[in-house]
């Protein structure tokens, strides 16, 4: 059996775990290879929403198989605040969630050594989550991390302390304002650290391949976007691990060749939190509207997406490096009530016109260039049927398919799991 993959294709926020939960009742195992609680995954059914953070968007789902991969950074303390609100719920994720042992753990270190890290970069900061992501990433890049599995040696506790130590010395190198109480924290610390012990640990890799061999369907779930990839995202305002197609293989021990489907999410616009160049950003009423409408705060963070014109160059990029094979667009509901949709399809960059992504896409090398589309003033929200679209909808997505060159298969129309239309 194909692993399939989800993942988003711009800089996060598109709506994959609305995808995830729809997508869910056609596989066996969910499996999310990378990120960590930077990440926020809003649900809604039934009138309620959900956000989850770390653990995979099928766990609604009580008869599928949720796992944490490899590549995934788990925080202990934030997982079961995440836990608690399942159990709250009455979800019996004991039975269905599974955690990689090879997974790191972020320490209550890691955090305050982002915040450090963030404050002495002054205006040039790259608007970290401050949830000690990249610290972690660094210590599992730099050989030092600690993951899910050392929690089962003896020699767990003296490795905690030495890499604690460590952090102490280079927040106080930073020499910046970080105020902290760390016995208070290593007390919720170690006590959240008995909740993850509880679960289910396992050798994801081998668990994997015994369940593709058995004929199990597994969908992979990714975290942030392609162009947040530490290596292909518009770096350094980038995150800390590989969000693209790549990042399965590593993040869950995934052979290439085992890759089935590519499914890539995007939003009918573009938005961005935190720094970073955006070429088609909106700092009018367009672009506040955008925001309003379509209720753009982080999941994780709460704080305000930037918002703007879909960006084609960078779609089409991100569809590149990913191998994608077929297309799911969110929020096509937001765009109702614009008398005229722009695309950027190209750029213009330091003078020259281009259409692919360059090395720098900063302001003062580029600068999009549109094409003009007719909007729709239709209220999509309770429609069905890709039939009941208005005519100016399915000319946007024709002209997109015919540009990407791939198929749209699913476009949301709102926020609930109903609200999705399959092509």
């Amino acid at each position: 059996m194909a692993v399939d993959l989800l993942l988003g294709l711009q800089w996060g926020d598109e709506g994959k775990g609305k995808i995830v939960d729809v997508l869910t009742s056609k596989y066996d195992i969910i499996a999310r290879f990378q990120g960590g609680p930077n990440a926020g995954h809003t649900l809604v059914f039934n009138g309620k929403k959900h956000v989850l953070h770390t653990i995979p968007s099928g766990i609604f789902h009580e008869d599928k198989i949720n796992l944490v991969g490899n590549g995934v950074v788990i925080d202990p303390v934030i997982f079961k605040k995440e836990l608690d609100k399942l159990q709250e719920q009455g979800i019996d994720y004991k039975k269905s969630l599974l955690i990689s042992r090879k997974a790191h753990i972020i320490l209550p270190t890691h955090r305050l050594l982002d915040a450090a890290s963030e404050a002495s970069k002054g205006k040039a900061k790259i608007g970290s989550t401050l949830k000690g992501i990249g610290p972690t990433y660094m210590d599992k890049t730099g050989r030092n991390g600690i993951r899910v599995g050392d929690m089962e040696m003896a020699d767990w506790k003296e490795k905690y302390r030495a890499l604690a130590d460590k952090h102490e010395t280079m927040i106080a190198f930073y020499d910046v304002d970080v105020q902290y109480d760390l016995p208070e924290l290593e007390t919720e610390f170690f006590e959240s650290l008995e909740t993850l012990k509880s679960l289910t640990l396992i050798d994801s890799e081998e668990y994997l391949y015994q369940a593709m061999k058995a004929g199990k369907s597994i969908l992979a779930e990714g975290a942030q976007g392609s162009l947040l990839d530490i290596d292909f995202g518009t770096y350094p305002f980038v995150t800390s691990s590989n969000t693209t197609a790549a990042g399965a293989c590593t993040g869950l021990g995934i052979a290439p060749n085992k890759i089935g489907e590519v499914i890539g999410i995007f939003k009918a616009y573009t938005t961005r939190v935190g720094s970073g160049p955006f070429p088609t950003e909106l700092i009018d009423e367009i672009g506040e509207t955008m925001g309003r409408v379509g209720h753009e705060f982080g999941a994780t963070t709460g704080r305000p997406r930037r918002c703007g014109w879909l960006d084609l160059v960078a779609l089409k990029y991100a569809c590149q490096v990913n191998g994608v094979t077929q297309l799911v667009m969110m929020k096509g509901d937001v765009l109702s009530g614009f008398k005229t949709l722009k695309v950027c399809t190209a750029y213009n960059y330091k003078g020259t016109t281009i259409k692919h992504l360059p090395f720098n896409i900063e302001e003062q090398n580029v600068s999009p260039i549109y094409t003009e589309l007719p909007g729709w003033n239709a209220d999509l929200t309770d429609m069905t049927e890709a039939s009941q679209m208005p005519k100016a909808l399915l000319g946007y997505i024709e002209f997109l398919e015919k540009e990407l060159e791939l198929p749209i298969t699913v476009v949301s129309v709102g926020p609930d799991r109903k609200q999705t239309i399959v092509r």
